[in-house]
Formats: C-alpha cells, structure tokens, sequence
C-alpha cells in the first residue's frame, strides 16, 4: 500500500485579526481505483434502455482540516485532487 501524498499551502503569509485564510490543500492516493459500471434495463418483451455508464471510486481520501486555535475551516471546494478551505483568524 503506498502513502497518500498532501501539500499544502496558505495565500498570505501574513493575516489581521479577522481577515480570511485560504488554504489550497493538493493530495493525491496512489492506491484510489476508478471503477466504471454500465447498466442496461431491460422489460419483459426485450425492450432495451440504452446504455447508462457511471464511475465510481474506491477508497477516495477524505480531507478534514483543524488547527490548534479551534477556527472552524469550511470546504469552499473539492475536485478530488485540490482542495481549498476558508476560516477566519
């Protein structure tokens, strides 16, 4: 099993009381599978749908940000690659 792999970076390097943070959080699982079904329904007088094909993955990470000042990071937004968190100093 290889090790998942993170960096991750703030936009400023310096922050006011009260200003935004945006950590931007890159990561990656070697071990993470894509799997594809295709589905077709068919009725009892051999009447077919069409094709129907979803993806699906097995074992994605899940990302949870905390720090020791107990500020509350909500995701803004997740591709399954990059990810980026906003919390308030």
């Amino acid at each position: 099993m290889a090790a998942p792999t993170v960096t991750a970076s703030l936009h400023s390097t310096t922050y006011a009381p009260g200003a935004q943070m945006l950590l931007t959080v890159a990561y990656g699982e070697p071990d993470t599978k894509t799997f594809t079904v295709t589905l077709v329904v068919t009725d009892d007088q051999g009447n077919s749908s069409a094709p129907v094909t979803v993806s699906a993955v097995i074992d994605p990470l899940t990302l949870t940000v905390t720090d020791d000042s107990d500020r509350t990071w909500t995701r803004v937004s997740d591709n399954g690659a990059v990810a980026v968190f906003r919390a308030v100093t």
